[in-house]
C-alpha cells in the first residue's frame, strides 16, 4: 500500500509526535535563528486532535550544512512546493516573529494559486505586514554591533555569543533570517478571509501593542488580539498561557470542523 503523502520524509518538516488520526494539522514557523525544536513539546499541550508540523528551515539544527535562504519571496515559493503533501487535511498556521510573516505570505500565495487555505492563521510577535519597519538593518551590521543587537533581543545565550566556533557556524543563518524580515516589501492586497489571531508580548519593546493590533487590517473575517506577559520571546517565557490561548483558537477550529464540542 502506498504510504500517505504526509508520512514521506522531508527535510522541511519535523513531526514531534506523529498523529495519523489528527483532524487538524498545525504548521509552525519559527522566529529568526530558531528551528523545529522550538515546537518539540507543543503536541502534549494542544488538543489531541491536532498534529504539530514544525517547519525546519535550511541552515540550522539537522540542516546546519545547508545554505540559509535570505529572501522571503523565494522561501515562500519553496513552502508552496514542499509543504503541499502535508496539506491533505484541514490545516492552520502559527508563526512567531519572522515566522508570522512566513505564515502570512504563504497564505497569500495559496490564495493567489487558488489552493486550499488554512482554517486559521496565528501571527505572533510580528508587526502587521503593511507597517513600514524602522531602525537599523541588523543583517548588514558589523559583527560587534550585530552581536550587541542579539544581546538586546535576549534570544541568544551569552555563552553562545562568546563562543567564536559556534558563532561562525550560526551567524550566516542569523543574518539570513534577519534579512528575510528586513528586506521584505509588502504588496497591498485584499484582507484575508481566514480567521486571524494576533499574539503580542506586553513587554515586547520590538513589537508594541499597536503594531499587533494593526493585523486587524489584514482580516476580512474573525479577528482577535491576545497580549501575554513577557517580552519578544513570550512564547517561551510564558508558554503555558500561550498554549492555553492557542488551544482555544484551535478548539474553535475543531468545533467548526465538527471534531470538537463547541462549548469546550
Amino acid at each position: 500500500m502506498k504510504p500517505p503523502a504526509s508520512s514521506r520524509p522531508s527535510p522541511w518538516v519535523v513531526l514531534p509526535r506523529p498523529n495519523p488520526a489528527a483532524r487538524l494539522r498545525l504548521f509552525c514557523f519559527p522566529y529568526a535563528g530558531g528551528g523545529a525544536s522550538i515546537f518539540a513539546q507543543w503536541p502534549r499541550l494542544l488538543p489531541p486532535e491536532v498534529e504539530v508540523v514544525a517547519v525546519q528551515l535550511p541552515g540550522r539544527e539537522n540542516r546546519i550544512g545547508e545554505a540559509p535562504i535570505p529572501d522571503l519571496g523565494e522561501l515562500t515559493a519553496r513552502f508552496g512546493e514542499v509543504l503541499a503533501p502535508f496539506m491533505d487535511r484541514p490545516f492552520a498556521f502559527f508563526g512567531h516573529s519572522n515566522g508570522g510573516l512566513m505564515a502570512f505570505e504563504l497564505t497569500r500565495l495559496l490564495r493567489r494559486e487558488g489552493r486550499t487555505l488554512p482554517v486559521h492563521l496565528v501571527a505572533s510577535g510580528r508587526p502587521a505586514p503593511q507597517l513600514e519597519m524602522e531602525g537599523p538593518k541588523l543583517h548588514a551590521l558589523p559583527e560587534d554591533e550585530f552581536r550587541d543587537m542579539l544581546r538586546r533581543f535576549n534570544g541568544t545565550p551569552e555563552e553562545v555569543l562568546q563562543n567564536e566556533e559556534i558563532m561562525s557556524l550560526i551567524t550566516p543563518m542569523l543574518r539570513a533570517d534577519f534579512s528575510l524580515g528586513e528586506t521584505y516589501e509588502y504588496t497591498p492586497g485584499p484582507p484575508l478571509s481566514v480567521p486571524l489571531s494576533a499574539y503580542g508580548g506586553e513587554a515586547d519593546d520590538e513589537v508594541p501593542a499597536w503594531q499587533v493590533e494593526a493585523w486587524r487590517e489584514q482580516a476580512a473575517g474573525p479577528f482577535r488580539v491576545v497580549m501575554f506577559r513577557g517580552g519578544h520571546f513570550f512564547i517561551n517565557e510564558n508558554r503555558d498561557e500561550v498554549m492555553a490561548e492557542l488551544s482555544r483558537d484551535l478548539r474553535g477550529v475543531l468545533a467548526r470542523l465538527g471534531a470538537y464540542p463547541a462549548h469546550a
